[in-house]
Parts: C-alpha cells; structure tokens; sequence
C-alpha cells in the first residue's frame, strides 16, 4: 500500500473550500499511486476554530461524509480525515477512515482531550480505538495527543493493528512528539505510525509541522520539515527488516503481582 500524508496550512473553516482543498490533494496524491491520504486533526471545521465546532459539527453519515465519500469513490483512493462529529447533544473530536469505494471502515472518537479549548469544545470519547482491514492491512486509528499515552497504541498492537493512523494537530515546541514519542509507539509495537499535522500559524497556535511515517524499527520512513508538504511512501513491512530492529515485547512482556 502508498500511503501519502498531507501536511497543510491551516484553512478558513469554510467547508466548500476545505472541500475543494481535499479533492485537489486526493486528486493529485492519488495519481501518483496513493492508495489512502491522510489529513490532519478536525480539518473539518478546523483544529483552532472552536466557535465553529459546536455550530458546524455534523452527525456521522451527514454532508461532510458524504461528500468526503464521494471524493474517496471518485479518486479511488482510501481517506483518513480528522472531523467534528455531533451526537445528540454531544460533540466529539472525531476522525474516519473511507475505503476507495467510499465505504466508511473505521472511526473513532478521541480519548485523550488536550487542554482547555479541547475540553471546552468536546466531550471525551469512551470507546475502544478501533481495528479494521484497509487494502488487507490491519490498521488502528488514534488523533494526536492519544499516540503520546503508550496503552492506547499497545491496544491497538493487542488487536493485531500493523498501521496506526494519526490526525494530528500539533504545535511548535512539542518536537518530542513526532521525534521521540512517535517513533517510539512505532517501534516498541512493531507497526507504522502515520502522524498528519499542519504547518503554520492559525490565530495564537502555530503549528510545527515534522509530520511523519515511522516504521517499526522507530526510525522515519519518511519525515516533513516545519512547512506545507506533502509525503508519500510504500508501507513498509516488518519482515523487510533485520529482526534485532523489531520488539517483540508483546511476547515478551510480563506481569508481577
């Protein structure tokens, strides 16, 4: 599997240009053999917009689904894609993952709320990450602040997740997350972690970039600089690396009463 990520400035939380931002990259990504595109964190309505979570959050299965649907049929091509999703009286920092039929296969509602305007804005969401197949990959789903707590990723390694996506929006002067933590959840479960963020100021956020695949030996399959970028890689797979490169803690891990 190609998997690309796209690393982008943020945008106005205008969704029919969001929108039109996403076809052109899925349009583009995808004829260079992209087979799934991730985004970052809440690019629908946007991360640091948190007037507009609540008052353009959307029901799964509403507009925006469809429409990103849409975009992953007409292209052909997987999407990962982080969303304010509404529930009732609710609203949870949501991603989805679309198969290139348009099918949703995974979503996922964020666990670990980070800082003040987060938990303002969301309530925490209370389920298991997910597990699910993509292009015959067993793949798990976090967003940002959850792959920095070592039990959620070990939960998806539990469930056999061999690719852990991760929508992000991170800003500068957390480096230690793409280049420490990430690549450490990567390795000590042995699976390819695809961390998607933005680059660039929104209102008093400024965000680092340094978005990355790192693959199960920790170390970056590929890795952005501190700008607008896009990446795009094979998946690379365990058994392509010498086996003193790979944990097997979750064999080996033991417990003391």
């Amino acid at each position: 599997m190609r998997i690309a990520l796209v690393q982008p400035l943020p945008l106005p939380s205008d969704p029919a240009q969001i929108f039109a931002h996403i076809e052109t990259w899925v349009s583009g990504l995808s004829s260079l053999g992209a087979d799934l595109v991730v985004l970052p964190e809440l690019i629908l309505p946007g991360y640091n917009r948190p007037e507009d979570h609540r008052a353009q959050a959307q029901p799964l299965g509403g507009e925006w689904c469809a429409t990103m649907g849409d975009i992953a049929r007409k292209y052909e091509c997987a999407i990962c894609y982080g969303w304010a999703e509404r529930l009732g009286d609710d609203v949870f920092n949501a991603a989805s993952v679309l198969e290139k039929t348009g099918a949703r296969v995974g979503h996922y509602r964020k666990i670990q709320l980070f800082g003040e305007m987060e938990r303002a804005s969301f309530a925490f969401g209370t389920e298991t990450p997910p597990v699910f197949e993509l292009n015959g990959v067993r793949t798990g789903l976090l967003i940002c602040y959850d792959i920095e707590f070592p039990e959620h990723a070990r939960t998806l390694a539990r469930a056999k997740a061999e690719l852990i996506l991760v929508p992000t929006a991170n800003p500068v002067g957390y480096d230690h997350v793409p280049d420490l933590l990430v690549r450490a959840r990567a390795n000590e479960n042995a699976a390819v972690v695809v961390y998607a963020n933005y680059a660039g100021p929104d209102r008093d956020i400024d965000f680092g970039g340094k978005s990355i695949i790192a693959g199960p030996d920790g170390q970056a399959v590929a890795q952005a600089g501190s700008g607008p970028t896009t990446l795009i890689a094979e998946l690379p797979k365990s058994a392509e690396y010498p086996s003193e490169v790979i944990s097997v803690q979750l064999d080996d891990l033991r417990s003391v009463e």
